[in-house]
């Protein structure tokens, strides 16, 4: 017998299914956004007014909640990257395409330590979106490399290792402070090869 995948939540045909679905992921966005990760998952059911039961029915654990919170940030990274893939200016369209993924991977705290772990664990909800992801942006750093703008030494695990390590620093970053774009900034400029284009953020 085949191994049965992660739960992926979808959203329900019927209208008071799709009705309590909404309410209850705009109600885990809020509190994500608020508390992080950790959220209650008791407390989003009460903004939601439903039952702790009826959000288990929709998701039926914290990661699928995660999942389909962040869903359609993933989708827009995967999305973007292909549009950027048209750039004439492979570094530019690289840069301005991993400050979009700084941004969303760090949307609330904890969410970076979730996404590191679903890109190498296909047992987590959010692995399938992470690894289209990661497979990219990859492509936009190779273009970069074969323009001959960015070191050729740089991998794709160097590159995500990077989002992380920026992404961190904005997930913990004081309030008001774009210390993740900085930091992303001041390592671009690192992997970029002198004179072959000028980071802008």
């Amino acid at each position: 017998m085949a191994a049965k995948g992660p739960y992926i939540a979808q959203r329900p045909k019927r209208a008071d299914g799709r009705r309590n679905y909404d309410t209850i992921l705009a109600a885990a966005r809020k509190a994500f956004a608020v508390s992080g990760s950790d959220a209650s998952l008791e407390d989003i059911a009460a903004q939601a007014g439903v039952a702790i039961g009826t959000l288990y029915r929709h998701f039926p654990n914290r990661a699928s909640l995660v999942e389909a919170a962040t869903r359609d940030g993933l989708d827009t990274l995967v999305a973007e990257a292909r549009e950027y893939a048209a750039d004439s200016d492979p570094l530019d369209a690289l840069a301005r395409w991993m400050k979009h993924a700084v941004a969303h991977i760090s949307t609330f705290r904890g969410l970076v330590g979730i996404l590191t772990e679903a890109m190498y664990d296909e047992g987590t909800p959010s692995h399938v979106a992470c690894t289209a992801m990661h497979r990219c942006g990859a492509d936009l750093l190779r273009a970069a490399q074969e323009a001959g703008q960015v070191r050729d030494d740089l991998t794709p695990d160097d590159l995500f290792d990077l989002l992380t390590a920026a992404g961190w620093v904005s997930e913990n970053a004081a309030p008001g402070r774009d210390a993740g774009t900085r930091v992303l900034g001041l390592m671009l400029e690192g992997v970029v090869l002198p004179g072959k284009g000028s980071v802008r953020l």
